[in-house]
């Protein structure tokens, strides 16, 4: 399980060091791609079907949610190498793509380690703090059907 939340900076080649109680349980070997609400998602090789079957609800048939969820992640994912000193090089086009600037937070959530523009992490959390409540209570009702 991922947990945790830690501010990272990135050098100007673009190289990012791994949050090291991050690295000992992604292995090696990850994915990195595109994910939801403009940050990028961190996997390890051998998580990645599982995220992927959770997101499709493992439907089966490839329809067109299943399909533009495919695109989104797949078309955007990277397979990265790790260094020995637990350093990783973000893809220019990912950095683009979540506005990644000299320090980004790395987030554990759960099943995964989501990457975030420092400035989006801290207005999303403040936001989220805010929220919190209301939303434990509309999973709680829908627990309840």
């Amino acid at each position: 399980m991922f947990v945790g939340t830690y501010l990272v900076s990135v050098t100007s080649g673009k190289r990012t060091a791994i949050p090291s109680v991050f690295r000992q349980k992604l292995g090696k070997s990850v994915i990195l791609a595109k994910w939801y609400e403009n940050c990028l998602v961190l996997v390890g090789d051998d998580s990645w079907s599982a995220l992927l079957e959770r997101l499709t609800g493992g439907e089966k048939m490839i329809i067109e949610p299943i399909r533009d969820t495919e695109h989104f992640i797949f078309a955007s994912a990277y397979e990265v190498e790790i260094d020995d000193q637990g350093r990783m090089v973000l893809p220019d086009r990912l950095v683009s793509y979540a506005s990644l600037g000299e320090q980004v937070y790395f987030i554990g959530t759960n099943d995964r380690v989501e990457i975030w523009n420092k400035e989006l992490w801290e207005k999303k959390e403040s936001e989220v703090g805010r929220e919190a409540a209301s939303y434990i209570e509309r999973l709680a009702r829908n627990n309840e059907k």
